[in-house]
């Protein structure tokens, strides 16, 4: 991306430099005669101008220079900071910890850039909607859908917070498994093709829980005890990440805490927000299909 976002801001810096045409013998007095007939053009509107006009145009001219000129600054400006990030980024090497700090830093940047550019920097177009109920026999409650996650074939397993289950859905989105946890479940995220990990939050228990599926079946595995409460988790490169809402802590996948990677105890779920842009960055990353979750559906 740093280098795509380079190579738009040097395309940016060309058109607002000075553009060179080249002719040839064939077409060279085509050219001149064209120029001819709009420098006359020219000359007769002049004629009508009016001194007011004249100043008008003036000033136009300015504000056209003033916007190139500061257009410029930034492209050179943004396009030297990606410079900087993308060499930071090749010494980095293996350290995680860096890389996520540096890839914060890089959105920020490249954000900024796409804005200059006028282009979004939105990644999925939604090209359609449908809804499923996925409420079953034995439920309690309104399912509340806090979670989802997509296999590799195409099924898909949703966390069901408000009847405290993990629900597979087969390939026409129809409920085919389920399995009861022992809390809410806040978050899920794949693991392997078949394994995924399941935040699970309540007053007194604060957990991951480990469920594969098996031959449309979910079978629970293994499991581990936090110390903190755990609304959202994701998985990239065999490390776990997960977030309390104000802090976010990095785990490894037999449960060992490896370390706490960011805080923000200034308010209520202060940390949420970062969390949340955790977990996208890495289901962009392992290419994982997104779905938009809500109450009721």
């Amino acid at each position: 991306m740093i280098e795509q976002m380079r190579g738009n801001l040097n395309t940016n810096l060309d058109k607002c430099g000075n553009n060179c045409v080249g002719t040839s013998g064939k077409i060279e007095q085509y050219l001149k005669d064209d120029m001819c007939k709009s420098v006359l053009s020219i000359l007769n509107e002049f004629d009508n101008i009016t001194a007011k006009e004249l100043n008008e145009m003036k000033d136009e001219v300015i504000s056209i220079k003033g916007s190139v000129t500061s257009s410029i600054h930034k492209c050179t400006s943004l396009h030297n900071d990606l410079l900087q990030l993308l060499e930071i980024v090749q010494k980095i090497g293996d350290n995680k910890e860096l890389c996520l700090i540096a890839s914060i830093k890089c959105e920020h940047i490249i954000q900024q850039a796409l804005t200059l550019l006028g282009k979004s920097g939105n990644v999925f177009k939604v090209q359609g909607k449908s809804e499923h109920n996925v409420r079953i026999p034995g439920d309690s409650y309104p399912c509340h859908i806090f979670g989802i996650c997509v296999l590799p074939d195409g099924q898909v397993l949703v966390a069901d917070r408000d009847n405290k289950r993990v629900k597979l859905l087969s390939q026409q989105y129809q409920v085919v498994s389920h399995w009861d946890v022992n809390a809410y479940p806040r978050a899920i995220c794949l693991i392997t093709p078949s394994e995924v990990a399941v935040a699970v939050d309540d007053i007194n228990i604060h957990e991951v829980q480990f469920i594969t599926v098996n031959q449309g079946k979910l079978v629970p595995g293994r499991k581990f005890q936090l110390q903190h409460t755990c609304t959202g988790i994701a998985h990239q490169q065999g490390d776990l990440f997960v977030t309390s809402g104000e802090e976010l802590y990095k785990y490894s996948l037999n449960g060992k805490l490896i370390c706490r990677l960011y805080a923000d105890s200034l308010g209520c779920n202060t940390g949420k927000n970062h969390g949340e842009s955790i977990l996208i960055t890495f289901v962009l990353c392992t290419g994982i299909c997104l779905a938009i979750v809500g109450k009721g559906v």
